[in-house]
């Protein structure tokens, strides 16, 4: 196997909505060099395999499915001679942005890149990070997988199903297989809140009678070759089954969504410093890694809900890699952001304040359900900027948009902070 060392400005690893926008932005700022890293065997991630509707709201004010929002993103690189090479394994990535990858095509390859941007997605959580007693019998998929088997492949997992999780892929599943023929007996989920949309509950569940147990889970698992049912529990306050509270369901399959991880052994390798809270890397509002030069973005960054903020977020760092690319890093005065009470996660972690600041959108999650509380922005514990929100839920992802105002009151900070308050501050 010879070895090959290639030399690029800008090297974006995955091309799901998140690289796809990322390259695009970096070929528009002007690199020449760039190349595009996929392992699957076709770019668009996992829009290829989301054929419901619902996509390119904000971002194309028109209703898409995934395969026809990919596309268009796919057209584009297409239009702009984007170099996209799939069916490649990234197998490391060093501080010194080198990157090692193997194909069947091209055997192993280095790439030394001036600028990376991390866009590898996320993946499921597996059975076993849930510690369910029970077989290790047939008919168990994590939400996605069922879904792949689905649209892409054709195959049904089965016909009577319960679902555990009810984040988006569960859900919008219980109406895939409803409308597949199966029977969906029930939506389990642990907290007392749906992780998902409100409108793919609406939509997924109760148009379609399919029942959602809230504070619930699964306790038990029952088959040997097959699954045959599970057992289904109330639980408490400290999230324990409740004797006296079982269900039990009759069926031949469980679809797991209980979360997703984004995907950042390479970031790790790499030695970019991650978040505790988000499991993706830290990042300032440039999109910029604790490693000069790293950028990272969508889901590998933080969990998404839709995919048009996916695709504001990659132009924004692909654009950023390539300035940096072409010696134009931004630089500014760092301000740390932090969480603030009822806040999960905010992302960017950092900012820098600029001349040329002009906006910076805080994304995170609520850590409950919260109703007519207020969003409020602190600089030092002062606020600077407090709004009231009638419903604040962990299923939807919550945008605070810094302007120059804002901004402007952050000049002199040491410390910005988000909080959801029950009174308005200032």
């Amino acid at each position: 196997m010879n070895e090959q060392k290639i030399n690029v400005d800008v090297l974006v690893i995955g091309a799901g909505p998140a690289g796809l926008a990322a390259a695009i932005a970096a070929k528009k700022a002007g690199v020449d060099k760039l190349i595009v890293l996929e392992r699957e065997d076709q770019p668009g991630g996992i829009l290829r395999q989301c054929i419901h509707n619902g996509f390119g709201l904000h971002r194309f004010k028109e209703e898409l499915t995934g395969p026809e929002y990919a596309q268009r993103d796919i057209d584009t690189a297409k239009e702009l001679n984007i170099d996209i090479r799939t069916g490649v394994t990234v197998l490391n990535v060093d501080q010194n942005k080198n990157v090692t990858a193997v194909s069947r095509e091209h055997g192993l390859q280095i790439f030394s890149a001036q600028a990376i941007v991390l866009a590898m997605g996320c993946r499921e959580r597996p059975r076993g990070a849930l510690a369910i007693p029970g077989t290790r019998c047939a008919g168990i998929y994590s939400a996605g997988t069922a879904q792949k088997f689905v649209n892409l492949e054709g195959y049904m997992p089965g016909k009577k199903v319960v679902i555990l999780g009810s984040g988006d892929i569960g859900l919008i599943m219980a109406r895939r297989m409803t409308l597949q023929g199966a029977k969906v007996l029930a939506c389990v989920e642990l907290m007392p809140y749906s992780s998902g949309l409100n409108r793919n509950i609406v939509q997924c569940l109760q148009d379609y009678d399919i029942p959602l147990y809230l504070s619930h889970t699964v306790i038990d698992i029952h088959g040997k070759e097959r699954l045959t049912g599970v057992t289904v529990a109330k639980v408490d306050e400290r999230r324990q089954p409740i004797p006296g509270t079982e269900i039990n369901f009759d069926c031949d399959t469980l679809l797991l969504s209980v979360g997703l991880i984004p995907e950042n052994e390479l970031s790790a390798g790499a030695g970019i410093a991650l978040s505790p809270v988000t499991s993706g890397a830290i990042v300032s509002d440039t999109l910029e890694t604790s490693v000069p030069g790293i950028f990272a973005c969508g889901n590998v960054l933080h969990v998404h809900d839709l995919v048009d903020h996916v695709s504001n977020e990659s132009f924004r760092a692909g654009e950023m890699a390539a300035r940096f690319a072409q010696g134009q890093r931004r630089e500014g005065r760092e301000i740390p952001v932090k969480d603030g009470t009822g806040v999960r996660g905010v992302v960017p972690q950092k900012v820098v304040l600029s001349e040329d600041t002009k906006q910076i959108d805080l994304m995170f999650r609520p850590d409950r359900v919260y109703r007519d509380h207020y969003l409020t922005v602190f600089a030092d514990g002062k606020p600077i900027s407090s709004t009231k929100k009638m419903i604040l839920t962990p299923g939807e992802m919550v945008v605070q948009t810094m302007n120059e105002k804002l901004l402007a009151a952050c000049r002199d900070a040491q410390e910005i902070s988000v909080a959801i308050t029950e009174e308005k501050a200032g």
